[in-house]
């Protein structure tokens, strides 16, 4: 008992209006941290609104750690992100609905490089094929996962975050090449 409240009195690490990513549902910005007392029980939640979503969350203090909230990603990991862009596609040959459950998981798991590897492997250049329904709402959730993370970090808007991650999955060298060589890879 006394180990609860110690974690339960222990200063959150997150203030006001400070931008928190919260993996299931992306960036999002503290509006406050408040006490309630729900079902006898005294909490310290911290209130989160996703602007996009119009959603208010209300985390305990004590959950933070378990469902995997932070800190926006530091700038060199932003960097790391966009340098995974330009790498090569890696499509695995499994069937879509597995592939479609791990670009999922990446996505919900809140961090940044995984999240540029879903963007990588599900883009499509105009010389490219066109994607189905579901690869095509998988890869917009990605790059609207990652954007919004890169425009708060580089206090930028969204739409010019977008713009810098499509620039430079455009300009990968892989881009331009067939995917033959995948294939002969693979066999």
């Amino acid at each position: 008992m006394a180990a609860k409240k110690k974690t339960a009195s222990k200063k959150s690490e997150f203030k006001a209006n400070d931008f928190v990513v919260y993996p299931a549902h992306g960036v999002g910005k503290i509006t406050g941290i408040e006490k309630q007392e729900v079902a006898g029980h005294k909490l310290e939640l911290i209130v989160i609104n996703f602007e996009k979503e119009k959603m208010t969350l209300r985390v305990p203090v004590t959950k933070v750690q378990s469902v995997g909230m932070r800190r926006l990603a530091a700038d060199d990991v932003v960097g790391q992100a966009i340098k995974t862009l330009k790498g090569r596609a890696r499509v695995k040959r499994t069937m879509w609905s597995r592939r479609a459950q791990e670009y999922e998981a990446k996505i919900n798991s809140g961090d940044l490089i995984a999240i540029a590897e879903v963007v990588r492997d599900l883009y499509r250049s105009d010389k490219q094929p066109e994607q189905s329904y579901s690869e095509r709402q998988l890869y917009e959730q990605a790059l609207e996962r990652m954007a919004r993370e890169v425009a708060a970090v580089e206090k930028s808007t969204d739409d010019e975050a977008v713009t810098k991650i499509e620039s430079t999955l455009e300009k990968a060298p892989s881009r331009n090449k067939p995917e033959k060589e995948d294939e002969e890879k693979a066999a």
